[in-house]
């Protein structure tokens, strides 16, 4: 099953909740948020009550990605506000372990984020534990970057490493996916696909569409 989470860092803020509705009329059931804190990278994005704010007007799957350093301190504050799935930094945690079982400890999805030149390694101990790896095909912090092509590697690598431990662990990937590449990212292994400025705009609508019919043709 291949699931769309667009990206509301790309949203229109100012209508912000009419976005979400036009989201989940047009399919989509997951919806991804970035959090950022101006210290893991340069942004800062949106915190709690944005994110308390949505879920007044939306059930959608919240799938929370923290940018964040330190991300534990929050975990309480992102379930409190009804985040569903919970993504942190490789990078940014001490204690990768501890984060993750803080995180499945409060009944929610975790999974790790990796950036773009992290390995694969320093899944190693952690991925019988998790839901996803959220791959970073772009440096994460700002919207609209282009996809970085190596990143098509290093999923079909962590495919493999997945598939050769037997585990249910889904690949999401994050960062310059649009309709012209998203079959390449598919057929190296994502099922979880991140996309902001190629859903959102004047023809949101179409967009979902396009992405949902590829997605019918590859499932």
């Amino acid at each position: 099953m291949i699931t769309l989470l667009p990206s509301v860092l790309s949203a229109d803020f100012a209508n912000l909740g009419n976005e979400l509705d036009t989201l989940k009329k047009s399919g989509v059931t997951e919806v991804h948020i970035d959090v950022m804190d101006g210290m893991f990278v340069p942004s800062i994005s949106f915190g709690m009550p944005v994110i308390a704010s949505m879920r007044k007007v939306s059930d959608l799957t919240f799938d929370v990605h923290m940018m964040v350093e330190e991300p534990g301190r929050y975990i309480d504050d992102m379930v409190k506000v009804g985040a569903d799935a919970i993504g942190v930094h490789a990078e940014a945690c001490k204690h990768l372990d501890r984060t993750i079982m803080q995180i499945k400890d409060a009944g929610k999805k975790a999974y790790v984020v990796l950036n773009p030149a992290t390995p694969l390694s320093v899944l190693d101990y952690v991925l019988d534990k998790i839901d996803y790896v959220l791959l970073m095909t772009v440096n994460p912090g700002f919207g609209g970057q282009s996809y970085i092509p190596q990143m098509t590697e290093k999923i079909r690598d962590l495919r493999r490493k997945i598939d050769a431990r037997g585990l249910d662990v889904e690949i999401q990937v994050d960062g310059g996916i649009k309709l012209n590449n998203v079959e390449t990212v598919i057929d190296a292994g994502a099922s979880r696909i991140v996309a902001g400025s190629s859903v959102f705009g004047d023809h949101t609508e179409e967009q979902i569409a396009a992405f949902l019919k590829i997605f019918a043709e590859k499932n």
